[in-house]
């Protein structure tokens, strides 16, 4: 498995995972739009984001995440790495890909220094839970959304 920058040649397969999800049917859609357009833009520009993309052997994306680096006093000073927007492909689900994907976010956090990795996931996800908790993560504090 290769791990990379999402290209805005990947933003298609990106959003076709998004939105397939039982959480994504009611929030994203399924083709690219002026709105997907403007966020990778800004994702790409930003030096302290990276959209993250998985290939399989042939060259297909089979999953993303995208890495936010949060600068804090925290920690005594040390970056956040926050981990959003984790999809595998349907059709490869259980084959072990979230894991790699997760453990290779681990270590790209540590390689630049953070202080700790921390994620969302949400409450219905129970799967997903167990699955955190496997990779050692731990659910130590409440978080709360705000929709606008």
């Amino acid at each position: 498995m290769i791990f990379r920058d999402a290209t805005r040649d990947d933003l298609a397969a990106v959003v076709t995972m998004l939105a397939d999800d039982v959480l994504g049917r009611d929030r994203d859609r399924t083709e690219v739009d002026a709105a997907y357009e403007k966020a990778f833009a800004d994702i790409e520009a930003d030096p302290r984001n990276r959209l993250i993309v998985a290939e399989d052997g042939g060259g297909a994306v089979i999953g993303c995440m995208q890495l936010t680096y949060i600068p804090g006093l925290g920690h005594h000073g040390a970056e956040r790495c926050l981990v959003e927007g984790v999809r595998v492909r349907s059709d490869t689900r259980g084959g072990g890909v979230g894991g790699e994907m997760m453990r290779w976010a681990v270590a790209e956090a540590r390689a630049r220094g953070c202080g700790v990795v921390q994620l969302t996931t949400n409450k219905v996800r129970a799967d997903a839970h167990r699955f955190y908790r496997r990779l050692g993560f731990v659910a130590s504090h409440e978080g709360m959304k705000l929709p606008l």
